[in-house]
């Protein structure tokens, strides 16, 4: 995934996804891409508006922290990635579409909302529930608490390249289908290359009744298991 992302290549989020985003107050950027009359008829709670003809002159309302994960819609398949090409050009690496657009949102059973939509983007990177500080996790990772177990939640590719000893690997979108072969007796440490999917996986393990945290930060390891973390 971070080479797909560095590559420029579009990346997809579910409604899923973006709904666990503002069911659990997870920080992130909404953006309605489509034209201001048909956003403001109805809209997805949170939105901002920025129709695909004003992104460029809108840059500046883009939050300063280039890590925010935003999500962009549209009710148009080209819409909605010809804004994530233009976003992602200004070093945006976690900016995704919504795939279905609003209309996957409402086919789902998900509310929408009708008038003026936000015009100013406030975004606020604060403490996460869960979060495991840079040097605890390290501590974990170099010494294995028989009481502490390290899931890698990267796609499988990724955990190829290198892994921690002891790790085990369920990339995020397998866990709910895969809690059998995750220890309950143990804490549940998560971990991704950024701390996004991280995140997400520690919520599916806590509504399975898991005690987890997970690490907000951004890792290199190599095969060898050397490894590189920088908070942010």
């Amino acid at each position: 995934m971070p080479e797909w992302k560095k590559a420029g290549n579009l990346v997809a989020s579910t409604v899923a996804n973006l709904k666990e985003h503002i069911d659990k107050d997870m920080p992130h950027v909404l953006i309605d891409a489509r034209d201001l009359d048909a956003a403001e008829k109805e809209h997805i709670k949170g939105a901002a508006s920025i129709p695909l003809s004003e992104i460029v002159p809108a840059k500046d309302r883009l939050p300063g922290d280039k890590k925010a994960p935003i999500i962009i819609y549209s009710d148009s398949a080209k819409t909605s990635e010809d804004a994530f090409k233009t976003v992602r050009k200004w070093g945006y690496p976690n900016v995704a579409y919504l795939t279905g657009g609003i209309e996957a949102w409402k086919n789902a059973g998900n509310p929408v909302m009708s008038g003026e939509l936000k015009q100013n983007i406030v975004y606020a990177s604060k403490p996460r529930p869960g979060e495991v500080g840079v040097e605890d996790f390290k501590n974990i990772a170099e010494t294995l608490p028989k009481d502490k177990f390290i899931l890698d939640v990267r796609d499988e590719d990724e955990a190829a390249d290198g892994m921690f000893k002891g790790a085990k690997n369920i990339p995020t979108q397998e866990i709910k289908a895969k809690l059998a072969d995750i220890p309950k007796d143990k804490e549940i440490i998560a971990h991704c290359s950024t701390g996004v999917r991280a995140e997400i996986a520690y919520h599916a393990l806590k509504e399975a009744g898991y005690k987890a945290r997970f690490l907000n930060a951004k890792i290199k390891i190599d095969k060898d298991g050397k490894y590189e973390i920088t908070k942010e």
